[in-house]
């Protein structure tokens, strides 16, 4: 009996002892479930009796630098349907399919669908939408969405760049700055049954979204106008392979527009063949490279003063050519350009001049300055993808390299890097990091970054400055670029043209790259233009022709615009444009330059076969005219 009992009592403990676990185990369960995983839970749950519809945040709005906008918000709606709430389904295919433009067949599967919850359509405007809505279709939800609107269509699209269809930044500044376009998207929720039917009592709970940040640019859409207008107009009237514009503020480094022709409506970007929104959307002016010409002349003077290896009584002969180990390179004159002094060797442009500066500078001196002026490296703009140039290893640069490279051979820069150095010359010698982009602004107005202008670097010193700054007003004045010149206004410039390579590396017959760089007012620079046709069609592709006009007609529309006053009383006086067709190449220049013109050279013939302008026809003192000889 004694036995029995003291098992019965072990049997006891035992079954309380797994009683006492079984207890524990299921409150440690239910501890879990209801405090620690407490609030999934009931989210979850709350999943099966409500359902959310996003509510999609405005992007924030991109303006000019005098508050213009320039990339906005407008309001469209997205559809949504829950097929367990659609009452006659083929019915409500049939008014949907018809009122929003799409296949009756594709629309009823949707609504057929056993998912909770399908999206029928996106980006419905307004009118369609409210249209649909008065129908009273039931199962339909409507959701407030934005899509991208461009008030300046085709003039800013390789600058702004354009969003996809969930206004997500893809290139360009919309892609740069969307961590701060982006804003914060809200909900709608809706309390339902478990098949997913909004309950007569139901009530619909908001949260609101919140707006992106906007961005203030150091764009004007004025001046962008105007040079979206040039390039355009260039492009057309030389058949060229594209035409581009950069307009910077020469104290700050701040882009004032940036334009290229061919381009596209970002309203309306060819999303349906990606390889031309590739190539039309292509910031070319940060992205791409060029041999600059006789633009890059600038640079080789500038370091030449500054190194102290040249002076104004300097003398220079040009007879059409230089050996420099033992090859023969050509001046762009063939005839040459005879004795000249520095001023004149910049105003004629002539190659012989900036070989002989390159090699009294050295390798060395040269390399320094060239990277002092940001030439070789990235600019530091604010704008994904810049290239950084292409400068010859020091090291392996031979003397008949350093000779191509003082007059703009050999070398590749960016529209960009070429500008913001040319800028550091004429404004007293400071190197600004460029920028798009000068303040972000919260939606509610409060200041999130601002950025000031940026010194780099000291380039030259301030006489150097104003020394170049004669010599290129000279240019505009009396030489090569006198077709950007502006009747009462002092402008300096340099026009370039450069020759093009094929994929071998050997020169591409008849492609060229004109170009044009100019800055003004010249006695206190404010602005620097930079016009690069690239392959204009004919014999007119000298710069003098081709780029310096447009970029002239920009300088005056932003004196008008800006109402600076002239420096001086316009004053024109004419000439009548010589006949020198069956003069020799050397006679028919000096007839012209007696007559006061500018004159550029196509062909190496013997005789003098056409002329623009026509003889006898009136031409402007100091302007460029054209000669062609017989090869």
């Amino acid at each position: 009996m004694k036995s029995s009992a003291t098992v019965m009592r072990k049997r006891t403990l035992v079954a309380l002892i797994a009683l006492i676990v079984v207890f524990c185990a299921l409150f440690g369960r239910l501890f879990y479930i209801q405090i620690i995983d407490g609030a999934e839970l009931r989210a979850k749950a709350g999943e099966q009796w409500y359902r959310d519809l996003p509510l999609k945040a405005p992007r924030g709005n991109i303006l000019d630098r005098n508050g213009e906008v320039l990339a906005d918000s407008k309001d469209v709606f997205t559809l949504y349907a829950r097929p367990n709430a659609v009452t006659d389904k083929p019915a409500a295919a049939g008014e949907i399919s018809a009122a929003l433009g799409l296949k009756y067949e594709t629309t009823l599967e949707k609504l057929n669908s056993t998912v909770g919850e399908v999206t029928l359509k996106r980006k419905i405007d307004a009118d369609t939408a409210y249209s649909l809505r008065e129908k009273n279709i039931a199962g339909l939800y409507y959701t407030l969405d934005t899509q991208r609107n461009y008030p300046y269509g085709t003039a800013l699209a390789q600058v702004l760049g354009f969003t996809n269809i969930d206004n997500v930044g893809q290139s360009g500044l919309e892609s740069y700055y969307d961590k701060y376009l982006t804003g914060v998207d809200g909900f709608a929720y809706t309390s339902t049954d478990i098949a997913g039917r909004e309950l007569p009592s139901s009530v619909t709970r908001y949260v609101p979204s919140i707006r992106g940040c906007s961005v203030t640019l150091s764009l004007d859409a004025n001046i962008q106008s105007f040079a979206a207008n040039a390039v355009t107009a260039a492009q057309t009237e030389f058949s060229s392979k594209s035409a581009s514009m950069v307009v910077m503020d020469v104290n700050t480094g701040g882009i004032v527009a940036m334009a290229k022709s061919p381009s596209f409506d970002l309203n309306d970007p060819p999303r349906d063949n990606l390889e031309l929104l590739n190539e039309l959307s292509r910031n070319t002016m940060i992205v791409d490279m060029y041999e600059p010409g006789s633009t890059f002349k600038i640079f080789t003077t500038a370091a030449a003063i500054e190194a102290g290896v040249v002076s104004d009584g300097d003398t220079f002969f040009c007879a059409g050519s230089r050996t420099v180990d033992g090859q023969r390179i050509r001046c762009w004159r063939s005839i040459g350009h005879g004795s000249q002094h520095l001023a004149e060797g910049v105003k004629n442009s002539c190659n012989c001049v900036f070989m002989d500066l390159a090699l009294r500078l050295g390798t060395e001196k040269f390399y320094s300055a060239l990277h002092s002026f940001g030439l070789g490296q990235k600019t530091g703009v604010d704008f994904a993808g810049e290239s950084s140039g292409i400068l010859m290893k020091e090291e392996n640069v031979k003397t008949v390299d350093l000779a191509r490279i003082g007059f703009g051979q050999a070398v590749a820069v960016t529209p960009l890097q070429l500008i913001s150095g040319v800028c550091s010359v004429v404004n007293g010698g400071t190197l600004y990091k460029p920028y798009f982009v000068q303040s972000v602004d919260s939606a509610e107005g409060v200041n999130v970054a601002t950025r000031l202008p940026e010194a780099v670097r000291r380039t030259v010193s301030e006489e150097t400055s104003r020394k170049m700054r004669e010599y290129l007003v000279g240019v505009v004045a009396n030489g090569g670029g006198s077709k950007a010149g502006v009747a009462g206004y002092a402008i300096g410039g340099k026009t370039g043209t450069a020759q093009k390579y094929a994929g071998g590396g050997g020169i591409a017959q008849g492609k060229y790259v004109s170009s044009f760089i100019g800055f003004a007012p010249a006695n206190d620079p404010k602005y620097a233009v930079l016009m690069i046709v690239d392959e204009p069609q004919g014999y007119m592709y000298y710069g003098s022709l081709v780029a310096a006009p447009y970029a002239g007609s920009v300088f005056k529309k932003i004196f008008d615009y800006e109402d600076i006053a002239p420096t001086a009383l316009p004053e024109t006086e004419y000439v009548a444009m010589p006949d020198v067709v069956g003069e020799t190449p050397a006679d028919a220049v000096a007839i012209l330059e007696k007559a006061g013109l500018h004159v550029e050279l196509v062909g190496e013939g013997e005789v003098v076969v056409a002329q623009t302008p026509v003889p006898n026809s009136m031409v402007v003192k100091n302007d460029t005219v054209l000669i062609r000889t017989k090869n």
